[in-house]
């Protein structure tokens, strides 16, 4: 099981949710929305899938894939979402802060 959290406040502008389900459907491997949670690779019914929510404490990935590939991804995500957000995206655990924080 694989779980990160990543400097993505719940409470951050219009703007940056409407970039990330851009950035969603362009990342490797996307099924699209189950229950109003994005997935990739399968859903949760599936023995592997990757998805995310929010969280009070951030952007939360989770899922059940191979460590590997699972690197390969969230690296894909950070930069993905670094550019089209305009601050530095990771991990809160790693000292990324939050920008928009209410």
């Amino acid at each position: 099981m694989q779980s990160r959290n990543l400097n993505i406040h719940y409470s951050s502008p219009t703007f940056v949710w409407e970039n990330l389900k851009e950035i969603y459907s362009s990342m490797p491997n996307w099924i699209g929305y189950h229950n109003g949670f994005p997935y990739w690779f399968g859903s949760c019914d599936d023995e592997k899938y990757l998805t995310i929510s929010v969280e009070p404490s951030g952007l939360q990935l989770l899922g059940n894939i191979e460590n590997d590939e699972f690197e390969e991804w969230f690296v894909i995500l950070k930069e993905k979402a670094t550019k089209a957000l305009g601050y530095e995206i990771g991990e809160l655990e790693e000292g990324y802060q939050f920008k928009f924080y209410k």
